[in-house]
């Protein structure tokens, strides 16, 4: 009985050598290495293994660990090409946070070409110079997946024959020499079907007074330190921001666009939650309660709202909550905008509440825009209340939309007329 149960453990020994290392590819290179010292039939396996994994923490997991990262990747890259025929190396993923030495990473990268590498992993943090990739990996036909993350520097020759077989392809925070190097890059890669970029964008100017930003990509880092800055002005999708010292910022407009690109897979509270955040950052404030706990806006003057033309969604309790939060607002505008596919935002169900305009608006807002008036019950609410409480307000234009017919536009003006004004000298236009 005894014999028939020490045969049943060691049955997986008896499994061929290509079944052996398909499972041993599962595990962490750490992991894989250790097997060596079960028995003579495993010793040489895990050398036979063709995928890769070499991160620093794991590698280097222990404290009393008698070797450095460095050591022990070399090592291990020896080992497995001893031999006449060394066995491809077809995954490589290495992972160095600290205390790198880009000549070691050079060489390992170099090396893992000779093997026919399918996919290359890297992620790599120095303090020292960026990392230039070896140009002869922009002429890597057998390269499949290719994946950075670090301090690189993408430089890439201006005619690149290679990565024929490129179908994956991931940039994080990398930085590219010229212009061109992006699109060099991507002209060379004919079969390319994933492609994800992320953006390192630092603004760190202590002189600058207007910046403006247009964001078209979908993950990025965006980081401002600008003291002099006064004008701000922001269009794209929200996704990691660090704003900070903004002492003399006295306007700001951002157009935070919302659609399933830029959701990226997280709920619309949230992606509204990340707006309130920036909108704190701006003024040196986080946000921490609630997606109410809007900051306080001492020098704003000028704001402009961008809507959606969604049924039944309006953003009126964002209008109240800026309104209450910017005491020396002179000039408001809001303006409807219509994007496809918002059919799947839920109803606020703050829009029947009243609009309750603060008193210290009353003696600053000079001059209203609305753009895009539909003439409904929300939106009257919203001009009569101006027109009742703001007591300097110039003029108020509105833009009825063009989607009314002639009758409905006639009837909507008609009824904006009639609203009492506080203001004497206020002028009710229409475009």
């Amino acid at each position: 009985m005894k014999r028939q149960r020490s045969l049943s453990l060691d049955i997986i020994s008896s499994l061929p050598d290509s079944l052996l290392c398909h499972i041993l590819s599962f595990l962490p290179t750490r992991d894989s290495v250790a097997t060596s010292v079960l028995s003579s039939r495993w010793r040489p396996l895990w050398t036979l293994v063709q995928v890769l994994h070499l991160d620093q923490r794991e590698l280097c997991r222990t404290p009393d660990q008698p070797f450095s990262y460095a050591e022990i990747v070399s090592r291990i890259l020896i080992l497995r090409n001893t031999g006449p025929n060394p066995t491809p190396i077809h995954k490589l993923r290495i992972c160095w946070h600290k205390n790198c030495l880009p000549l070691l990473v050079d060489t390992w990268i170099y090396a893992t070409f000779w093997h026919g590498v399918h996919e290359l992993d890297l992620t790599i943090c120095t303090s020292y110079r960026l990392l230039q990739l070896p140009h002869s990996l922009f002429f890597c036909t057998s390269l499949v997946v290719l994946k950075l993350k670090g301090v690189f520097l993408l430089n890439p020759p201006s005619e690149i024959q290679g990565l024929s077989s490129l179908r994956i392809l991931k940039l994080q925070c990398v930085r590219f020499a010229n212009r061109n190097s992006l699109f060099t890059l991507l002209a060379a890669c004919p079969v390319l079907q994933d492609f994800f970029l992320k953006f390192n964008i630092v603004v760190l100017i202590p002189t600058l007074k207007n910046l403006h930003l247009r964001v078209v990509c979908s993950s990025y880092k965006l980081q401002i330190n600008t003291p002099a800055l006064e004008c701000f002005h922001f269009k794209g999708n929200l996704d990691e921001v660090v704003v900070e010292n903004l002492p003399n910022l006295v306007k700001s407009v951002l157009v935070v666009e919302i659609g399933l690109r830029s959701l990226n897979g997280i709920s619309f509270t949230a992606y509204l939650k990340r707006g309130w955040d920036f909108l704190g950052r701006l003024y040196n404030t986080l946000c921490h309660a609630s997606i109410d706990d809007v900051p306080m806006f001492h020098n704003l003057s000028s704001l402009k709202l961008y809507g959606l033309n969604c049924h039944k969604w309006y953003m009126w309790h964002v209008v109240r909550l800026l309104f209450s939060r910017a005491p020396k607002l002179q000039t408001f505008a809001f303006e409807r905008t219509k994007q496809p596919h918002c059919s799947y935002f839920a109803p606020s169900g703050r829009s029947e509440q009243p609009l309750d305009i603060p008193k210290s608006l009353s003696s600053h807002l000079t001059t209203c825009h609305y753009k895009g008036f539909l003439g409904r019950k929300d939106e009257m609410e919203l001009v009569r209340q101006i027109l009742k409480a703001a007591r300097v307000l110039k003029t108020i234009i509105v833009i009825v939309d063009s989607s009314l017919g002639s009758e409905e536009k006639d009837r909507v003006q008609e009824e904006l007329r009639v609203f009492p004004r506080s203001s004497q000298i206020c002028q009710l236009a229409f475009d």
